[in-house]
């Protein structure tokens, strides 16, 4: 297996970690905990990741030509929702997926 091919996987598997990851703390965490884990601009960028995990999952599967503009978008995503469940508190699972997301996403956009 090539490194590039490694690389993708590995970018692929870390998306999909991630997407689960943050749909479980959504609705397991911040639903019930309520207060700052619902507000608004928080709860769309965790929905906005969820969305940008996929659809980079989707482009790197079929080799598109384009996933590179999608993982770019997806690491821009994944830092914004790590820094806001980083604020938010209580979230370290939420944030260490996303940081480990937002890295593979950079090395597959370049």
């Amino acid at each position: 297996m090539s490194t590039a091919t490694a690389s993708k996987q590995e970018c692929i598997d870390n998306c999909q970690e991630c997407q689960t990851i943050v749909s479980d703390m959504l609705t397991a965490t911040c639903l019930a905990e309520g207060g700052d884990h619902v507000e608004q601009n928080h709860v769309k960028l965790m929905l906005d990741c969820i969305a940008a995990c996929n659809a980079c999952v989707g482009f790197m599967s079929r080799n598109s030509d384009y996933h590179a503009h999608y993982c770019k978008a997806c690491a821009e995503i994944c830092k914004a929702c790590a820094d806001s469940c980083e604020q938010v508190g209580g979230m370290d699972k939420c944030v260490e997926c996303c940081r480990k997301c937002e890295e593979s996403c950079i090395a597959m956009a370049a």
